[in-house]
């Protein structure tokens, strides 16, 4: 079952910091919202494909790292697009979700920090769902994708 795009996709108001959050297109570049950009948390609510919205859970998810999506050229050494990866505080559910171009970038090194800091429970918890958390090795890739050029920032 699909719901009609205009009835799921609308501004909020974040349930973890209270900042206001505009689902417009325009100034996210993303078709479905579902993270605020200043704290990044999401809420759990897609089921079965982002933007279905069918999930009955609705309780914060919280961002516990970062990781690449997949690229589907094999011949890429460590290719694909950065994702947030996302912890449900309610059911331990987890998910990737697209950064959004009006991401706070110090918010999302802190995400990454955070992954780098992950147990090695979690970190084989996430493995197993198929997410790998991108590591201190990484830490050009990211920057790299986050400002376009390798430069050396901490958190």
């Amino acid at each position: 079952m699909r719901i009609n795009f205009k009835d799921i996709n609308t501004d909020f108001t974040c349930k973890n910091c209270g900042w206001f959050v505009s689902a417009s297109m325009g100034v996210s570049g993303v078709v479905n919202r579902n993270h605020c950009p200043y704290c990044l948390y999401s809420r759990h609510v897609d089921l079965f494909e982002a933007g279905d919205r069918l999930c009955a859970c609705k309780a914060l998810m919280t961002p516990v790292g970062v990781t690449l999506k997949r690229n589907k050229d094999k011949y890429a050494l460590r290719g694909g697009e950065l994702m947030l990866v996302h912890c449900c505080t309610d059911c331990g559910a987890l998910s990737i979700n697209r950064i959004a171009a009006d991401d706070d970038t110090v918010s999302i090194l802190a995400a990454f920090e955070r992954g780098m800091g992950s147990t090695p429970q979690f970190r084989q918890q996430y493995q197993e769902a198929g997410i790998t958390l991108l590591q201190e090795p990484d830490r050009s890739l990211v920057e790299t994708c986050l400002y376009g050029a390798a430069v050396s920032l901490s958190i």
